[in-house]
């Protein structure tokens, strides 16, 4: 049964975002036919347009389901999420200004860009738009997800296309308006998007537990209930966990501004004074998401009992809100996924664009064919997306989100410490990089996809984040490998950056 309460104010909302989205192109006007104007803006965002930008390019439906959904089943465990962005931020804080820079004074529109003419490799290009392409299709995939959750609690169920139609309307709407404006449309909609998320959560923070009693209620019957479940979850971090804990939270910390979106945002930025800014402003998102977590406890007090551990915050909000201000909460969900959706499909498109059909198959393109085909691969990506969400039961998309941190995360040592050192050689980053994708995917696989695995150390067992090891496994073998190579004189190509290029000001 549809609710219709819910379903007409979502509506309403989901209507206004859109319209602001094919508003975009006509909001700081540039010249489309370019790729930095379409995919980055013309890198002229200011602090605040940036601010919300990156939030809501990080902050996604998938955290505002699956946060509190993790926290629902595994207690203590989900609360990982608020020290990673902690760490997070000070590290993007130290190279994303110094990247910035050198994608400014070099034209860089991906991070495969400077891996290109850092190393001279189109391979370790090839392979790093690889790994972004890939991470992006999953995260997407997980944005649709969002959006089906909040239909379906609208009461959009069935079967086939009836079942299925209101997230193709929305993936319709999301290309067109993506196709039309770039990242100016997402970079609009992003602040209805952040407005609605915090109205929404501040709401949900002081009316629920008025509701339930306070927190101190909800702690207590959270924790018995916890406790109680035939796998028993804890709200205070037992020992045996704590070696888990620790390593998805610098393990996510290092992969989230790997991501290609995260990049797109902050190369937006019209300096790199304005992306310095932001780390230390972005933190007051942390204080949304430590919000965000306690849905879960909420939704354990208030006897919530979702058919998916995906369906608990808006079940939660079903009950606990009149259905008009449910819809509020809903078309905040929904837009805060095709924002980061938006970004995710630039980025990937990007990639593809510079460092895949550029490089490969047309290197005397034009820029208005440049941008183009950035155009139409961006529909692309979103289109795949949108089968792999309407093929694939959604009860596997925790384990393929893991995925995608284990495969961005195997361009940290090309990225990240490349920026600062070429002491690397160009093939064995390139070696480490195929021997940490095998170890990302098989070894999730193997234990069916789960985010922790068992790291067997002569008697002791260590529970590991899967994604953390993978890149341990690459800095190693990248470590060997050099050696060897250099030992064995392989050439290591030109480095066509330069100290200067590092600086910024220079043209």
């Amino acid at each position: 049964m549809i609710n219709w309460g819910a379903f007409g104010v979502f509506a309403l909302l989901f209507a206004i975002v859109t319209v602001l989205g094919f508003l975009g192109p006509y909001w700081r006007r540039g010249d489309l036919d370019l790729l930095h104007e379409w995919a980055l803006g013309g890198r002229r965002f200011g602090t605040l347009v940036t601010w919300f930008l990156i939030g809501g390019d990080l902050y996604t439906a998938y955290t505002f389901i699956a946060v509190p959904a993790l926290v629902y089943g595994q207690g203590a465990n989900g609360f990982f999420t608020l020290p990673y962005t902690a760490i997070a931020y000070p590290i993007a804080f130290v190279f994303a200004p110094r990247f910035w820079t050198i994608a400014k004074n070099r034209g860089y529109i991906t991070f495969a860009d400077f891996a290109r003419e850092r190393y001279d490799s189109r391979a370790l290009s090839l392979a790093v738009a690889i790994s972004g392409i890939m991470a992006s299709m999953l995260y997407i995939a997980l944005q649709l997800i969002g959006i089906q959750v909040v239909i379906a609690a609208m009461g959009f169920v069935g079967k086939g296309l009836a079942a299925d139609l209101p997230v193709i309307v929305a993936f319709v709407l999301l290309a067109a308006y993506t196709y039309r404006g770039g990242l100016r449309a997402p970079a609009l909609v992003a602040i209805v998007k952040d407005a609605l998320i915090y109205i929404t959560v501040i709401a949900a923070v002081i009316i629920i537990p008025m509701k339930l009693g306070g927190f101190a209620h909800i702690l207590n019957v959270a924790g018995h209930v916890l406790e109680s479940r035939p796998k028993p979850a804890h709200l205070i971090l037992p020992p045996q966990a704590f070696s888990a804990y620790v390593t998805l939270a610098l393990g996510s910390a290092l992969a989230l501004f790997m991501y290609p979106h995260s990049i797109t945002g902050v190369l937006s930025a019209a300096n790199a004074n304005v992306v310095r800014r932001n780390m230390a402003l972005l933190p007051a998102y942390s204080v949304l998401l430590a919000f965000m977590a306690t849905f879960g406890y909420m939704a354990i007090a208030a006897g919530v009992k979702p058919a998916s551990p995906n369906d608990v915050v808006p079940q939660l909000f079903l009950r606990m809100f009149p259905s008009w201000f449910a819809g509020v909460g809903f078309a905040a969900i929904a837009i805060g996924a095709l924002v980061p959706a938006a970004i995710m499909s630039i980025a990937a498109a990007n990639l593809f664009t510079r460092n895949i059909y550029r490089e490969y198959f047309n290197p005397a393109c034009s820029p208005q064919q440049e941008a183009n085909n950035a155009k139409l691969v961006s529909l692309i990506v979103k289109l795949g997306a949108l089968l792999f969400v309407l093929r694939l039961p959604i009860e596997y998309s925790i384990g393929f989100q893991l995925l995608a941190a284990g495969w961005i995360l195997q361009t940290f040592p090309t990225l990240i410490i490349g920026l600062y050192t070429r002491w690397f050689h160009r093939r064995a980053l390139l070696i480490g990089w195929l021997v940490g994708m095998i170890v990302a995917t098989v070894l999730p696989a193997a234990h069916a996809f789960t985010s922790v695995v068992p790291l067997h150390v002569g008697s002791l067992t260590v529970p590991i984040f899967a994604a953390l090891l993978s890149l341990v496994v690459n800095l190693v073998v990248t470590v060997l490998a050099t050696w060897l190579l250099d030992a064995a004189r392989v050439a290591r190509g030109e480095d066509k950056t330069q100290a200067r290029d590092y600086v910024a000001g220079v043209s």
